[in-house]
């Protein structure tokens, strides 16, 4: 597996288990190879979603060790599309995983080494205007690499997919670079 640039911002899109996540592990692997693990940031937003017999998503430690010295948060993230029974009620878990997503944030260390972002989008599928407050605590670091599903297989005609599909826009316009998976 080749891993990106570790310098400026990486966004990594696609659809579900093309290999997302284990790309950003792998990247976190080499940075911390590189440079050590301080001042390392992993926000981890992604829910793990069971969908026909097939696991979709889940957190970067099914592909590597954090280590201790980094700043790690995994937000215990529902999967709005897939829990809310209707609009109303998905917009209301995103909001939940917003909230969360942004506690995090605000708790990480004011001055980033390198972060990596495990499901981006998670954080802005209730207020997609919030991107450019990840994306700017991200421009604090070295390298960034963050990873955010992109595809209409969870649906695209309801608010969680509008918001999502429009913090992507947003996350390509700031990324130095796209991978798409």
């Amino acid at each position: 597996m080749t891993v990106p640039p570790l310098d400026g911002a990486t966004l990594v899109v696609g659809p579900s288990n093309t290999g997302k996540t284990r790309l950003t592990a792998a990247a976190l692997d080499a940075w911390v190879e590189r440079h050590g693990p301080d001042g390392c940031v992993v926000l981890d937003f992604a829910p793990t979603v069971e969908r026909d017999g097939v696991v979709l998503g889940g957190p970067l430690t099914q592909f590597t060790t954090v280590p201790d010295a980094a700043y790690h948060v995994v937000v215990d993230a529902h999967a709005p599309r897939s829990e809310g029974e209707t609009d109303a009620e998905a917009l209301e878990l995103a909001e939940a995983n917003a909230s969360a997503a942004f506690d995090a944030l605000d708790s990480a260390p004011a001055d980033p080494a390198a972060v990596f972002v495990n499901d981006a989008t998670i954080a802005l599928q209730a207020a997609p205007e919030k991107t450019e407050r990840l994306t700017a605590y991200c421009d604090r670091a070295d390298a960034a690499v963050v990873n955010a599903f992109e595809s209409d297989e969870l649906g695209a005609d309801n608010p969680v997919s509008a918001n999502e599909r429009a913090a992507l826009d947003r996350l390509r316009a700031w990324a130095d670079r796209v991978l798409e998976r």
